[in-house]
C-alpha cells in the first residue's frame, strides 16, 4: 500500500513539471497607430501577439493596419471619443448628443478604413463613455459588425458594459496604462504591475503607446515574461469574466460632456423620536420584579411547568 502511494505521488509530480501551467494571460494593445510609421514598425516587430489599435482618420491608418494583418497581429479601430476636458480633437470625435445615424455613418467609414479590424477601443472618451445614452447607440451601431469592444477605462464610471447589454457586442476592459509617462522606469513599474494582476486575476489588459520609451521597455520585457505569464491577444479574453463596477448614468439623454452624477439614494435612514422629557429612573426591586413575571409568564417555563404536572400525576407517590 505504501509503494503505490509512492508510486502514484511520483507520477504526480511527473506531470506536473511535464505540463507548463500559466498563471495568467497577459493582453498588450498599442494605441494611436497611423501617425509614427517609425516607431509603429519597432512595435510590428515585436511578438505577433502584442496588438494595435488604429486612429482611422490618421494619414497612415490603412498601411499600417494591413502591416500589421500581414505580420500576425490582431488589429483595433481605435476611435475617438469625446473627453470631458477642452482639447483638440480628432475628425468625427463622437459625442453623446450626436444622433444614432452620424454615430452609424462614423463607424462605418471608421470600418473601411481600417481594414482587418476585429475590436474597437476608445481614444479618449471620458465624456463619451460615462454617457449611458451615448454608448447605448455606439454598441447598437457596432451591433451591425463582428467586433468586439474594449474600454479603455478613461473614467471610472464607464457605460460601456451596460451599453452593451441585449447585444451581440462583447465588452473587455483594460487594467494598466503602460505610460503615463515616458519614463522608462516608470513603464517597467506598470508593466510589472500588469504581469501581477495576470497572475492573481487570470487576465490582465495593458494599453500603451508607441512612443519611444514603450517601444524600449517592450523590447527588454515581452521576451523575458515570467514562466507562469503567456502573452495574449485581447481577442482571447473575450469570455473571460467581466465586472462591471459603473454606477447608473443619471445624466439626461442627449446632454453632451455632462458626467454621470450620483445615484440617488432612496432611503434616508430612520428618525429617533427624543423624548420631550428626561426619562424617569427604574429602582432595582421594581426591575427584578418585572424581570421575574416576564420570565414566569415565558413560552418556556409554561412548558416545562406543564410537563412536570403531568409527571407528578403520572407518578403519585414520587
Amino acid at each position: 500500500m505504501l509503494q503505490l502511494r509512492q508510486v502514484i505521488c511520483s507520477l504526480g509530480c511527473l506531470l506536473a513539471l511535464a505540463a507548463p501551467v500559466y498563471a495568467g494571460k497577459l493582453a498588450i494593445v498599442i494605441d494611436d497607430f497611423g501617425y509614427r510609421p517609425h516607431q509603429e514598425n519597432q512595435i510590428l516587430a515585436l511578438p505577433a501577439n502584442i496588438s494595435v489599435a488604429v486612429l482611422p482618420n490618421a494619414p497612415h491608418a490603412r498601411e499600417m493596419a494591413t502591416k500589421a494583418h500581414n505580420t500576425g497581429h490582431e488589429v483595433l479601430i481605435h476611435l475617438p471619443m469625446a473627453p470631458l476636458s477642452k482639447q483638440p480633437l480628432e475628425k468625427d470625435t463622437l459625442r453623446p448628443d450626436m444622433s444614432s445615424g452620424e454615430i452609424e455613418r462614423i463607424i462605418r467609414e471608421a470600418v473601411n478604413k481600417v481594414p482587418y479590424a476585429v475590436g474597437l477601443n476608445n481614444h479618449m472618451g471620458s465624456a463619451m463613455t460615462s454617457s449611458l445614452f451615448g454608448m447605448q447607440k455606439v454598441m447598437q451601431s457596432l451591433d451591425q459588425y463582428n467586433l468586439y469592444f474594449l474600454d479603455s477605462v478613461t473614467i471610472g464610471n464607464s457605460q460601456a458594459m451596460r451599453a452593451a447589454a441585449g447585444t451581440k457586442v462583447k465588452v473587455i476592459k483594460r487594467k494598466v496604462f503602460l505610460d503615463d509617462t515616458q519614463n522608462e522606469a516608470d513603464i517597467r513599474v506598470q508593466f510589472n504591475r500588469a504581469v501581477a494582476l495576470a497572475r492573481r486575476n487570470g487576465s490582465a489588459i495593458a494599453i500603451g503607446h508607441p512612443h519611444p520609451s514603450t517601444v524600449r521597455v517592450l523590447q527588454q520585457m515581452v521576451y523575458s515574461l515570467p514562466p507562469d505569464i503567456t502573452l495574449v491577444r485581447p481577442g482571447s479574453l473575450l469570455n473571460e469574466p467581466q465586472v462591471d463596477t459603473s454606477r447608473p448614468d443619471n445624466s439626461v439623454a442627449g446632454q453632451s460632456g455632462k458626467p454621470a452624477g450620483k445615484p440617488h439614494n432612496p432611503f434616508t435612514g430612520v428618525k429617533l423620536c427624543k423624548p420631550k422629557k428626561p426619562l424617569e429612573p427604574v429602582n432595582a426591586s421594581i426591575f427584578f420584579t418585572v424581570l421575574s413575571e416576564s420570565v414566569g409568564q415565558s413560552t418556556l417555563v409554561k412548558y416545562m411547568q406543564h410537563q412536570w404536572q403531568g409527571w407528578r400525576s403520572a407518578n403519585p407517590q414520587s
